[in-house]
């Protein structure tokens, strides 16, 4: 791992705090931390150095959220999510620094246009078909990105919505899927060298960050007009996103 100027450290640690954000009840607020990470490290070695932060958010999640878990809707997804990641394994291991960089960041332009496109939909729930094969296209698409990019997060948005639940089982569903998929992500990332123990190690520097962020999502982010917050992030990510091509 580089060594890193005070401002990067300072982003990263935003970074961290977004990550806690996003896994205590904001989803969709995780794909900012995406080009942000990707931006100061090599873009293929960031899809691995985040990952074991999420995990850290993952499980906050599912600690305050995990009776709400609706888990009839998750196992229809998990054969073809984990066909996904190993898609997803087998394209990064094909793909070099300069070839993932402007693939991280078209995947969250694309992810940002689904989230746009969702949220100027608001009878979306009657519009998104729920039959089998939407599961199987999901969870494909699902553990793809997220294995390439850890950008699966408004994928799952669209389909919890369809699924029709609640807030507080949208939320503990979204959890369990995370904390399950990334954790079986991590010997395929480790396997291609994305996670070492000196990333690791920069990993437990940034804990608190992410500690920081859970506490005030959890506390006061859900009281932040949520369309201002939305689009706020949306823009930051796109142009984040957007300086991976360059």
């Amino acid at each position: 791992m580089p060594d890193f100027s005070s401002s990067q450290w300072l982003l990263m640690a935003a970074g961290a705090f977004v990550i806690g954000l996003s896994k205590s009840g904001l989803p969709g607020l995780g794909i900012l931390a995406v080009p942000l990470f990707a931006s100061m490290i090599p873009s293929k070695d960031s899809t691995g150095f985040i990952l074991p932060m999420l995990v850290v958010g993952d499980i906050i999640g599912v600690a305050v959220f995990r009776q709400h878990a609706q888990w009839k809707f998750l196992w229809k997804l998990f054969p073809w999510t984990l066909v996904g990641v190993v898609a997803g394994w087998q394209a990064l291991g094909w793909l070099n620094n300069a070839q993932i960089r402007p693939l991280i960041g078209g995947i969250v332009l694309v992810m940002l246009s689904l989230n746009l496109w969702r949220q100027n939909h608001p009878d979306l729930k009657d519009l998104i078909p729920t039959g089998w094969w939407f599961a199987s296209v999901i969870g494909l698409l699902a553990g793809f990105t997220t294995m390439v990019a850890n950008a699966a997060g408004p994928i799952m948005i669209i389909y919890l919505l369809a699924m029709r639940l609640p807030p507080a089982a949208f939320i503990g569903t979204s959890a369990w899927f995370f904390l399950l998929v990334n954790t079986v992500k991590v010997p395929f990332s480790a396997q291609l060298g994305l996670i070492t123990l000196s990333s690791l190690k920069f990993n437990a520097i940034l804990l608190p960050g992410i500690g920081l962020g859970a506490y005030i999502g959890i506390r006061f982010a859900r009281r932040v007009p949520r369309r201002v917050f939305d689009r706020l992030v949306q823009v930051l990510a796109a142009i984040g996103a957007m300086k991976l091509f360059f």
